[in-house]
């Protein structure tokens, strides 16, 4: 059956604010319209999708309202499709204390057809509410799971991990170290440990502790703690380029390697016309720049999801 748009937005607006009343001022219509919408509606589906006097959804009405804001969100996504080639592609990253631009930045200069707009999100959570919003195109960073419905996602990087520690440090000398090694340790980030996935799965893997050091400044904040408290050690995505600090070093992780996963997300429906050649972009100067490869011999990945979703 066709289903008329109007009279889903009604319901979905009563079922969101249980109120007939707030759902015609989210609307600008009148409460007696609101009704009529909802009312047929129900005779077109056959069955009662809200009580009334105490305004509620029905059993019938619970399982018709996901799919009903679906449907919405599609409709929105198919109307905005139709002008979308003719604005820039939206790109939110995060993770910007570890770069996430120095990865998105040479893909986009390869492919000069590509109109982008950069932009910055907190983390994942927010990168991907913003995508299903409609208010950005693509997110770039870490993804994990659980990852909400609607999204697609592909892992376009895999980056060594250095662990950082200023000169003074036991480990300084060391030309490489074992992830073992760093059993016991704490590990400093200036952010709360439970929000950092890959730092949570690495402490968990390795036996290593997650020291959160309050709030996330940059790098040189980073590394200014490091030589602030030389007992301090740190991971950081081997390529990402350091600023010109005195007394800290990289040091490669080894045996295992532990890879840090970059990906890039889109939505699945109805997504910006240019997203198909920035994956491409991504594919290509991967393999040019062999951003994918994995030994699991080698390697260690933790948990992450497939190349592609």
């Amino acid at each position: 059956m066709d289903l008329d748009l109007g009279q889903v937005r009604a319901f979905v607006a009563v079922a969101d604010h249980l109120h007939f009343g707030r759902a015609a001022e989210e609307l600008s219509i009148s409460q007696q319209a609101v009704s009529k919408r909802v009312a047929r509606l129900e005779a077109a589906l056959g069955v009662a999708l809200l009580t009334r006097g105490n305004v509620e959804p029905t059993e019938a009405g619970r399982r018709f309202l996901e799919p009903a804001r679906e449907a919405l969100r599609a409709a929105e996504a198919a109307a905005g499709a139709v002008h979308a080639a003719a604005r820039p592609l939206r790109i939110d990253v995060w993770g910007h204390l570890y770069g996430p631009s120095r990865t998105v930045a040479p893909v986009i200069d390869a492919r000069p057809e590509l109109d982008v707009e950069l932009g910055m999100s907190r983390d994942l959570p927010a990168a991907a509410a913003a995508l299903l919003r409609g208010d950005i195109d693509a997110a770039f960073g870490r993804v994990h799971p659980p990852l909400p419905d609607g999204l697609a996602h592909r892992v376009v990087r895999l980056e060594p991990v250095d662990v950082l520690v200023a000169d003074g440090h036991p480990l300084a000398a060391a030309s490489g170290v074992r992830p073992s090694d760093l059993a016991g340790r704490d590990l400093w980030f200036p952010a709360a440990a439970d929000r950092l996935d890959f730092i949570s799965r690495f402490c968990d893997e390795f036996g290593a502790r997650a020291a959160s050091g309050g709030a996330n400044l940059g790098v040189e904040h980073l590394l200014a703690g490091l030589l602030a408290e030389p007992g301090r050690i740190t991971l950081f995505p081997a390529d990402a380029r350091l600023p010109g600090v005195p007394g800290v070093r990289a040091i490669p992780l080894v045996d295992p390697v532990p890879l840090y996963a970059w990906s890039l997300m889109w939505p699945r429906q109805a997504p910006h016309p240019m997203i198909p050649a920035l994956v491409r972009g991504f594919a290509e100067h991967g393999r040019r720049h062999r951003w994918l490869e994995y030994d699991p011999a080698r390697d260690w990945l933790p948990g992450e999801p497939g190349p592609a979703d």
